[in-house]
């Protein structure tokens, strides 16, 4: 899912406000926004500012969806599939076993009996996985702990390889920090295959998580960059399906391969297709007019022109005019504390970043969550992936009849009210996998409005900051996740519970924001506000 980008990154400041001409290039960091040129008639009397939005001159040019578009499309959403692999890898690298200590003739059993406080050997029911980061290093008792540990720290990786690429796909451009990220998530990713303690794999996995990280901020950038306005919305939220189907085939591989390191071996080694994209992906235009590179950007503007059967003849002088206006732009900055200052600005921000929250604690936790249910975990872990399939594509049709603000009240409040029920409905096996596939499917949903709901609220001058805010902090949910999902063997309530009430928090809040379907973006603070 998308979970999770740090889609800040996306906005280039200096096409995102600059004056040229007396006309703005405003350009989003969410995927439902792009570039709108906008007139601006009187800056100092803003109530008789007017402005008028016209096509995208670098969308004009090569279109805003063809056969070149589709074809990177294509190409960038297989990258998801070792996204999803490796986030939820955890289920099968650290599944339930039941152990009981060499010197007692107890039976197997998940719960750490006090007699096994001082126990150093310890013998696992190997019926189902011969090897697991748990039976190899006894991650049972007083040491369990580091099991969610170690899911938390992947998670931290996650946000720095965020924050790190986003910074370096800022400076450098999108390929190149794209394919340095792919080739360290090969090398850390089959690395950590042959990790000799628990230290050694959850150093390499917290790498491996920034390599991740950086395939993620990377490649949703470019896809960004390259559809035009009319689109973006619909291919931001598809962009999630193959994080979805990733999810989907990853029992497959636990299935197969009983014993974590080939199992974590054989996630890992298809990213060696990706060291292809270095000759496949191009530069991001915007990206290298921004730069001052308009020859290169023509260059590539022009062979997605002819892809698409546009002409290209003024492609050269369009890019030139857009540079040079770029050059002499007035630039208008703003730090992430400005959207504290303002009574609305700050209710709202507070709103939203908690929806994130909501979002990173309840997707991976429910998930996780649904890997320790009684019954099989292939199929458990395989049926909660597949319902958020159609809970993405119905996010599509949601956001834009009912809007954002209904449809992230709705999505939330199914979630929560679907984990509260697993509490008082009685555990028959399909029971709660049904009811946590339903809070599943309510965050899928949610987790692709938000990116929406948030990139279409910030103002214009922070809307950077702001969306990177809200995505530090659905992080921080995610790395809390682990540790609510294995409430469970402490009292079986707490994590429905906490799973519960949380959305519905997150839904209540949801009361203090306007719906941006269809509304002008706000681009100063003082429109923020108002």
């Amino acid at each position: 899912m998308i979970h999770n980008i740090y889609v800040g990154s996306v906005c280039q400041e200096r096409l995102g406000s600059s004056r040229i001409d007396k006309e703005t290039y405003n350009q989003s960091a969410d995927p439902s926004v792009s570039y709108h040129r906008v007139k601006v008639l009187d800056r100092d009397n803003k109530d008789a500012e007017s402005q008028k939005i016209t096509e995208d001159p670098i969308t004009k040019a090569i279109g805003a969806i063809g056969k070149w578009q589709i074809w990177i499309c294509f190409v960038i959403f297989l990258v998801k599939f070792p996204v999803a692999w490796h986030q939820m890898s955890i289920i099968f690298l650290a599944p339930p076993m039941n152990f009981t200590c060499a010197s007692s003739d107890n039976d197997f059993g998940s719960v750490c009996l006090a007699e096994y406080k001082n126990c150093t050997d310890f013998q696992y029911d190997r019926s189902v996985f011969h090897e697991t980061i748990i039976s190899q290093w006894n991650l049972v008792c007083n040491r369990e702990w580091l099991k969610s540990l170690t899911q938390t720290i992947f998670m931290l990786g996650i946000l720095v390889g965020n924050m790190v690429f986003g910074h370096l796909s800022d400076r450098f451009g999108r390929r190149m920090p794209f394919v340095a990220a792919v080739c360290l998530q090969l090398v850390t990713g089959v690395t950590t295959a042959f990790s000799v303690d628990w230290y050694m794999f959850t150093i390499l996995r917290f790498l491996l998580a920034v390599a991740t990280g950086g395939t993620m901020v990377s490649s949703f950038v470019l896809i960004m960059e390259i559809i035009g306005a009319k689109y973006r919305e619909t291919v931001g939220i598809l962009y999630q399906i193959p994080f979805n189907l990733g999810h989907l085939t990853l029992p497959l591989f636990g299935y197969f391969l009983r014993d974590w390191n080939t199992f974590q071996l054989a996630i890992s080694l298809p990213s060696v297709l990706f060291l292809s994209y270095y000759f496949l992906l191009p530069e991001s235009p915007r990206w290298l007019i921004t730069s001052g590179k308009a020859k290169e950007a023509a260059v590539i503007m022009e062979t997605a022109a002819k892809r698409n059967g546009l002409p290209t003849d003024e492609i050269a002088t369009t890019t030139q005019k857009i540079a040079a206006g770029l050059s002499n732009a007035d630039e208008e900055h703003a730090s992430f504390l400005a959207l504290f200052r303002t009574p609305k600005l700050r209710a709202r921000t507070i709103a939203i970043c908690f929806n994130w929250f909501v979002c990173g604690l309840c997707f991976f936790g429910v998930s996780q969550y649904i890997g320790h249910v009684s019954g099989d975990i292939f199929s458990n872990v395989a049926v909660s992936a597949a319902i958020q399939v159609p809970g993405t594509l119905i996010s599509i049709y949601a956001n834009r009849v009912l809007g954002r603000k209904v449809t992230l009240i709705s999505a939330n409040c199914v979630t929560g009210l679907s984990c509260l029920l697993i509490m008082v409905v009685p555990d028959t096996g399909a029971s709660h996998l049904s009811l946590g596939c339903i809070g599943l499917w309510g965050m899928s949903i949610s987790f692709a409005t938000v990116y929406l709901y948030a990139g279409e609220l910030f103002p214009t001058v922070v809307r950077n900051s702001g969306v990177g805010l809200a995505s530090t902090v659905a992080r921080i949910g995610s790395m809390v996740a682990p540790f609510v999902a294995t409430l469970r063997l402490t009292y079986f309530w707490l994590p429905p519970l906490a799973f519960g009430i949380v959305p519905l928090i997150g839904a209540g809040l949801c009361l203090v924001l306007p719906d941006t379907r269809g509304k002008k973006l706000p681009d100063t603070l003082d429109e923020g506000e108002a």
